[in-house]
């Protein structure tokens, strides 16, 4: 039995041979379908990963090409909102000729109404013409020569074309051609208002158009055109001058020249004869109220227009600023002018309240966005005390201004651009601000200059007097000649009877029956018979 035994576990033995190569044999087929699978697997992952690059590389040029669109949106986007706010302002500044307009009609006499209201037009007519033609051009041309500008005669460059097809691309010089000309026209309007009811419409017109042209483009190519009295290295010095919205350039301008046609001129037919003072109050009280706000109104397009652009937060402050400052030192110089009045008089002035306002206006314009809140209220109030003193001294010289434009705009122009540089925001009598706003003027080394409050005093002390001598000198030089013809001041029996019954059709501006020195008013007739009067005070006259 134990050999039976033996010989059955000698016949398992190949049986369990062939279990374990059977099993070997099946391990080695399983790790051949491994081997193929984790290679299958590896071609998969190596795939899927090209895939992955490709598609990263595809979101890198989308995000690229993404970018890109935007980039140029945004500037699409500025660019439209620039010159947006230069049309607008622009057409807020272009208001302004109609304050004048209500302003001048207010103070003239009744009979020179629809003379001194021409030459309100004339000015934005005329004046147009002689910006579009050469004045744009010597004020801001490509080619500059430090002295007069070049390049935008007769409206020239205002688009790039291209030379073979003819496609224009515009550029920005349109809706800056507009804003300037709005500042044109109120220069030579300021004039108008020195000269009125004695000067002759042609000779008028004629100065007018060469204001436009050339006399106010001038003084704008030195500055604003980036000329000999701006900062930098062509510059006076490394601060230059600085008058934002143009105390000087625009107001100083106009009230030099008015100042000059007013001597050149002469004063009225019997201006100063004192049995006939009452012949030159002004006609109308509400035209001058209603003339004052309506300047006041624009001239926030005026000075808060002078940004020039309107794409970011921080042009958006220093425009709000502006508007800040403006409206305070109207407001003090209108009530200091009031009150000084008042005082001197012990009556109440409207007029003079009017006119402390528009100094007030005139002294901030060149400041306005580089001082703060408490030196605009300082400004408006010395600027309504310089008026004040330089309208009284005009009177006692027997210089016949009626619109009191030399002492609004001339002294009052020039006081704004002292004060720029008086009530810089920049740091003491150190650095300064100006055109940096915000920021200090700096030196080559990146710190904050300390000559740079010097440096602005005496560039905008230089502006002054350069502008005042060119505008002195040339107005004269217009002036003189016309009126050594003949041909400036109006005869004697036109200035009795009317510019507008003498030159004008109809003969007057109202349809009314209003007095005049020969013939007076017409009686009216009484309500009630006199003989059916009850008797008693009459009840209207505590009215």
């Amino acid at each position: 039995s134990s050999g039976k035994a033996s010989l059955r576990m000698l016949g398992l033995i190949p049986v369990v041979l062939l279990a374990l190569v059977g099993r070997a044999v099946s391990d080695v087929e399983a790790n051949d379908l491994l081997v193929q699978k984790l290679s299958h697997l590896e071609e998969l992952v190596q795939s899927n990963q090209d895939l992955i690059d490709r598609l990263e590389r595809d979101a890198q040029a989308s995000r690229r090409t993404q970018s890109t669109v935007s980039k140029t949106e945004l500037e699409d986007l500025h660019g439209a909102m620039d010159n947006l706010w230069l049309v607008v302002a622009g057409a807020l500044v272009m208001i302004m000729q109609a304050g004048f307009a209500l302003l001048t009609g207010g103070i003239c006499r009744m009979k020179n109404l629809q003379n001194v209201l021409l030459k309100n037009i004339t000015d934005v007519v005329v004046g147009t013409v002689g910006w579009y033609t050469v004045g744009f051009n010597f004020a801001y041309g490509e080619e500059s020569h430090s002295i007069i500008s070049t390049g935008h005669a007769f409206g020239m460059n205002y688009a790039d074309a291209d030379p073979t097809t003819g496609i224009q691309t515009p550029n920005g010089f349109r809706a800056h051609w507009f804003f300037q000309w709005a500042f044109c026209g109120a220069a030579a309007t300021i004039v108008s208002g020195g000269v009125m009811e004695r000067v002759q419409f042609p000779a008028y017109s004629l100065y007018s158009l060469l204001m436009s042209a050339f006399i106010y483009p001038v003084v704008v190519s030195w500055t604003w055109g980036g000329g000999w009295l701006a900062g930098g290295d062509d510059g006076i010095n490394s601060v230059g001058y600085m008058d934002f919205a143009g105390s000087g350039i625009v107001h100083m301008v106009g009230g030099v020249g008015a100042l000059v046609g007013s001597i050149v001129c002469g004063s009225r037919d019997h201006r100063w004869d004192k049995d006939r003072e009452d012949d030159f109050i002004p006609h109308s009280t509400p035209l001058l109220v209603l003339g004052t706000f309506v300047l006041w109104f624009g001239w926030y397009g005026f000075n808060c227009g002078s940004t020039l652009e309107m794409h970011d937060k921080a042009t958006g402050l220093l425009a709000s600023h502006v508007a800040q400052t403006t409206t305070l030192s109207a407001a003090v110089g209108g009530i200091t002018v009031f009150l000084a009045q008042y005082a001197i008089i012990r009556k109440y002035d409207v007029g003079a309240f009017c006119n402390g306002i528009l100094a007030g206006l005139v002294s901030i314009t060149a400041p306005c966005a580089t001082v703060d809140t408490g030196s605009a209220v300082a400004i408006g109030f010395l600027g309504g005390l310089i008026y004040l003193g330089a309208s009284m001294s005009l009177k006692k010289l027997h210089i016949d201004d009626p619109l009191d434009a030399f002492p609004v705009h001339g002294c009052c122009g020039a006081w704004g651009v002292l004060a720029a540089a008086l009530f810089d925001i920049g740091k003491g009598f150190e650095s300064a601000h100006g055109w940096s706003y915000w920021d200090c003027q700096r030196d080559d080394a990146g710190a904050c200059d300390k000559s740079a409050w010097s440096k602005l005093l005496a560039a905008n002390l230089l502006q002054i007097l350069c502008v005042c001598t060119w505008t002195a000198v040339t107005s004269a030089l217009i002036f003189i000649p016309l009126g050594m013809a003949g041909l400036l001041r109006s005869p004697s029996h036109v200035q009795e009877a009317g510019a507008d019954a003498k030159k004008h059709s109809p003969s007057k501006a109202y349809s009314f029956e209003y007095a005049t020195e020969d013939a007076p008013p017409k009686a009216a007739a009484p309500s009630v018979p006199p003989a059916t009067k009850a008797a008693g005070p009459d009840p209207t006259a505590s009215i």
